[in-house]
C-alpha cells in the first residue's frame, strides 16, 4: 500500500451497541456491520473523557484534557501545541476538517455568551481550526447552528454555509465535496464529526429524520436503560434513526471512495466521543463512569485485516498515535496511547489491562475499567472550574462480570475493601502518566 488516504468518521453521544454488529437487533446499521466484517471491530472501546470538547481535546492533542487545559467544554485547543492534524502536515498530507469542532472557543461559564472568544455560532479563525488548512466546512458547536433540519457552517474562508436537508446528509456531503475536489497529489487526512445523534440542546429531544419513530418503534431497550426511569422510552426511536442516518451517510461515502479509485488505498476509522445513558444516571445523557457513557464503537478498516474482533480494553486515547502509524508517522513523545496496529497485526505480548476514565462537568470524577472491574471516585470541588483534586472518595465499584448493567454498586460492601485497595493503586497509576498528581482516595462518604 502507498501512503494511505486516512478517514476518521466520528459521531457524537452513540453507545455501541447501536450497531448490529455489537448486537443491536434492529436493521440500524448494515454499513457498519459490513464494514465490521471486513476490517477490524474492537469489542471493548472506551471515551476517556464522556464530554463532547475534553473528547475532541484528547484526540486532536494526543493528550489527556486536562494535560492542556480542556477538562471542560467551552476551553479552546491551546495554539501552542502540535496537533494531530500538524503532523500530517508535516509528513506531506492534505487535511480536512468538516462538521463539529467545539474547541475554539473560551467561556467561562455557560452563561458567558458574549464573551469575545465565543465563537460557537462566528465562523472559527485559521488560529483555531487545530492545523487544519487544506479544506474547512465546520462550526465550532454544531448544536448551536443547526437542528435536525436546519442550520448552517463556515468555509475556510469564514462565509456561511446553510444546510439543505437532514443535518448528518449535510455534513457527509461536505465530505464528499471534499474527495471529488482531491486532485491525488498527497494523501489526504479527513476527519469527518457529526453531530448525530447527539439530543438537541435547545429543543430537549433527539431529531431524527423523518419516519425515525414508525421505524425503530419496535425497539428492544438495552438492559442499562431499564434500570432507570430516563427519557429513553420516548426518544430512543428517533435515536436510533439518528444512527441509521449516520450508517447510510458512511455507505455514500465508501461509495465515492469506490467510484473515485480511492478505496483501496484508504484507512477508514468510525467511533463516537462517549456513550448515552438518558438520563438514567445523572440529570443529563453523559458525564458517568457507567458503560453507557464511555463504552463507545469502534471500527477500522484498510488493508486486509479481515473480519477481527479485538477483545483487549482500549481507549479513545489510543487513536491519535494509531492514526499516525497507519500513515508511517512515529509516535511523538508527549502523545499519550498506544497503536492499536499492534494489536490488529498481532505484534504485542501484554497489553494494557485497564482504560483510564476523567470525568468533568457533572463532577471533578476518576475511573479505571478492567475487564472484570469498574472503579470510580469523585472530589468535592466545583467539576466546572477545577480540572482535578488532591482527595477522593470512591463513589462506584462493579462487578462486569456478573452485573453488566451496573444494577448493584459495591463501594460500601465491607468484603470488596482489598479489591477496592487494589483498583485505587491502579487509578493513581493512571493518574500519575496522565500527568495528574497522586491524589489521596478516601472511603465513600454519604
Amino acid at each position: 500500500m502507498e501512503r494511505p488516504n486516512i478517514i476518521f468518521y466520528f459521531s457524537d453521544q452513540q453507545r455501541w451497541d447501536t450497531l448490529g454488529c455489537y448486537g443491536q437487533p434492529l436493521d440500524v446499521t448494515p454499513n457498519l456491520d459490513r464494514l465490521a466484517k471486513e476490517g477490524t471491530l474492537f469489542e471493548r472501546a472506551f471515551t476517556c473523557q464522556p464530554v463532547c470538547g475534553p473528547a475532541r481535546a484528547c484526540l486532536q492533542s494526543g493528550k489527556y484534557a486536562t494535560q492542556i487545559g480542556c477538562h471542560r467544554n467551552a476551553q479552546a485547543l491551546p495554539e501552542n501545541i502540535t496537533t494531530l492534524a500538524d503532523y500530517f502536515r508535516r509528513a506531506g498530507y492534505e487535511t480536512a476538517y468538516v462538521g463539529k469542532w467545539h474547541l475554539a472557543s473560551n467561556r467561562s461559564s455557560y452563561e458567558a455568551l458574549e464573551d469575545e472568544e465565543n465563537f460557537e455560532t462566528r465562523a472559527v479563525p485559521e488560529n483555531r481550526r487545530g492545523g487544519y488548512r487544506d479544506y474547512w466546512m465546520a462550526s465550532d458547536v454544531l448544536e448551536a447552528t443547526s437542528h435536525g433540519y436546519d442550520g448552517y457552517v463556515f468555509d475556510e474562508t469564514g462565509k456561511k454555509h446553510e444546510f439543505i436537508g437532514y443535518r448528518a446528509d449535510a455534513v457527509n456531503n461536505y465530505a464528499i465535496h471534499y474527495l471529488h475536489k482531491y486532485q491525488g497529489e498527497n494523501p489526504f487526512f479527513l476527519f469527518i464529526s457529526q453531530i448525530e445523534p447527539h439530543h438537541q440542546n435547545d429543543h430537549g429531544r433527539f431529531e431524527g429524520p423523518d419516519g425515525s419513530k414508525e421505524l425503530f418503534g419496535n425497539f428492544t431497550p438495552p438492559g442499562d436503560m431499564t434500570e432507570g426511569e430516563g427519557d429513553w422510552k420516548e426518544n430512543y426511536p428517533d435515536y436510533l434513526g439518528q444512527c441509521h442516518s449516520l450508517d447510510k451517510n458512511v455507505g455514500y461515502l465508501v461509495d465515492t471512495l469506490k467510484e473515485k479509485g480511492l478505496w483501496e488505498n484508504t484507512i477508514l476509522f468510525y467511533t463516537s466521543d462517549h456513550g448515552c445513558h438518558f438520563c438514567t444516571r445523572n440529570s443529563e445523557y453523559k458525564r458517568s463512569c457507567h458503560e453507557s457513557s464511555i463504552h463507545i464503537p469502534l471500527i477500522a478498516t484498510g488493508g486486509s485485516t479481515g473480519g477481527k474482533r479485538i477483545q483487549n480494553l482500549v481507549s479513545l486515547i489510543d487513536l491519535p498515535v494509531t492514526l499516525l502509524d497507519c500513515a508511517g508517522i512515529p509516535k511523538p513523545e508527549d502523545f499519550q496511547g498506544h497503536s492499536l496496529r499492534n494489536l490488529v497485526e498481532g505484534k504485542v505480548q501484554e497489553w494494557q489491562e485497564c482504560v483510564f476514565v476523567q470525568i468533568s462537568e457533572s463532577q471533578v470524577g476518576r475511573a479505571i475499567r478492567t475487564r472484570k472491574w469498574k472503579y470510580s471516585v469523585v472530589a468535592e470541588e466545583d467539576p466546572w472550574e477545577c480540572p482535578g483534586a488532591d482527595v477522593y472518595y470512591e463513589q462506584y465499584l462493579y462487578d462486569l462480570e456478573k452485573d453488566p448493567f451496573e444494577s448493584v454498586n459495591l463501594v460500601r460492601n465491607p468484603v470488596y475493601r482489598d479489591i477496592r485497595g487494589q483498583l485505587a493503586e491502579k487509578l493513581k497509576e493512571c493518574m500519575k502518566r496522565a500527568g495528574e498528581k497522586i491524589p489521596e482516595i478516601r472511603p465513600y462518604q454519604e
